[in-house]
């Protein structure tokens, strides 16, 4: 008896690796990755024949040169003797400090203006929209020189505030109970002062005050423990369906310490007073960093205030009904009921717009403010001729922190996001 034997297996064909569909895709990812690696060794190549020709290399011994310039506004120790990598570190700490104060100051403009956007009162609502529609259609630049115009051509000169003999009034008033100061060369604030210090400690960087160190403890102790008080009265709630008031304790829990702790160290605000021809004893901002901040607060704010109202609009209307039925109050069903469900549309945009402040914070170089474009970019670039160096060196410090900020918003996002049962 005789029996057919099976066909011989084909063996495997380049041709496989276009038609059948088991490696193709292997192929393609093979050959992209062949020519992004082709492209970049291109351009190192290219990049270091080009150095070459012009008689340069590629290294980071510049940073350790003398920068001999100076820079008006610096949070840590500075002078012009200092290293280009000191006045680097000073423009990235202009940099955040201006970011971080743009983002509180839009964040709380953009969610006071989301909310009035809703308000049955027919006049805020239309304020609002107003507001929104010019600030956000109208180029961030314009506003930032425009709020420089404003600092430098409307307000008086320091002079303006020295009391005249004759008549005991003077030209121009500090508001605030005489504690702050527009002039068209700087603002003069409040300064802060202890009248006992626990030491400073000397770091690579810069002194650290022990007594600024306590105090940042202090505030992160606070706000941790206050989180736990809420999330013990949420799981309260969640179980007996009655919430325990908590809002005096997280006030003492939030302001208690830090104010004991103040007083201990004799903290109290040193008022600027005039002498001369300059106010001395207190702090005088640039009006380069007010003009940003305001600009940058102000613009980025109008975005915000769009993605609070869409983020309440998203909220289902029968949400604030059922929450009302059930007895809550409009100040419970807001925070209750309705920001935490918005918060899931709000943050994550929100995210773009705290990434979009913080990059349009290079624009500082209009108005004169020493941040890390007008630092590294600027004149250490123009200084040195490193323009490779400092240009990729600028771009890796701005990912950096915007993927730390991006990070840092990811990670609440995550802790608002809906939790299934």
């Amino acid at each position: 008896m005789t029996s057919a034997s099976d066909a011989p297996g084909r063996g495997f064909r380049l041709s496989q690796l276009i038609y059948d569909t088991r490696y193709r895709s292997l192929t393609i990812q093979f050959v992209t990755l062949i020519l992004v690696v082709a492209g970049f060794a291109w351009l190192v190549d290219n990049t270091i024949q080009n150095l070459n020709a012009l008689g340069k290399d590629f290294n980071f011994g510049f940073l350790g040169n003398r920068s001999g310039y100076d820079i008006a506004q610096h949070l840590i120790p500075y002078s012009n003797d200092s290293t280009h990598a000191r006045a680097m570190l000073v423009g990235l700490l202009n940099t955040l400090w201006v970011s971080i104060l743009g983002c509180a100051a839009a964040t709380v403009i953009g969610v006071f203006v989301g909310v009035l956007r809703l308000s049955n009162n027919w006049l805020v609502a239309r304020l609002m929209t107003v507001y929104v529609e010019t600030f956000r259609n109208i180029p961030v630049l314009l506003w930032i020189l425009v709020a420089m115009a404003v600092l430098t051509e409307i307000t008086p000169s320091p002079n303006a505030y020295k009391v005249n003999a004759t008549t005991g009034e003077s030209n121009a008033q500090m508001i605030l109970f005489d504690s702050v100061a527009f002039t068209n060369r700087y603002t003069a604030i409040p300064a802060a002062q202890f009248d006992r210090s626990l030491g400073v400690v000397d770091t690579p960087l810069a002194p650290i005050s022990l007594n600024f160190l306590a105090i940042a403890v202090v505030l992160i102790a606070s706000i941790w423990v206050n989180g736990k008080l809420r999330a013990h009265a949420a799981k309260v709630q969640n179980e007996t369906g009655t919430r325990p008031v908590t809002w005096w304790k997280s006030l003492l829990i939030l302001f208690g310490p830090l104010v004991v702790l103040l007083v201990a160290l004799g903290f109290h605000l040193v008022e600027p007073t005039l002498k001369g021809f300059n106010f001395t004893g207190g702090t005088n901002v640039t009006n380069a960093f007010v003009a940003l901040w305001a600009g940058l607060s102000l613009y980025t704010a109008a975005f915000i205030a769009e993605i609070v109202r869409a983020g309440i609009m998203a909220i289902s209307k029968g949400q604030t009904e059922a929450a009302a039925a059930l007895g809550l109050r409009s100040g419970r069903i807001m925070s209750l009921v309705i920001l935490p469900q918005a918060l899931r549309v709000i943050v994550p945009p929100l995210i773009s717009q705290y990434l979009n402040l913080t990059k349009n914070s290079s624009l500082a170089i209009a108005v004169g403010y020493m941040d890390l474009r007008g630092t590294l970019g600027g004149i250490t670039l123009n200084q040195t001729g490193r323009e490779l160096e400092a240009i990729l060196l600028m771009m890796l410090i701005y990912l950096g922190i915007s993927l730390t900020i991006s990070g840092l918003m990811n990670m609440f996002n995550a802790s608002v996001k809906l939790k299934e049962r």
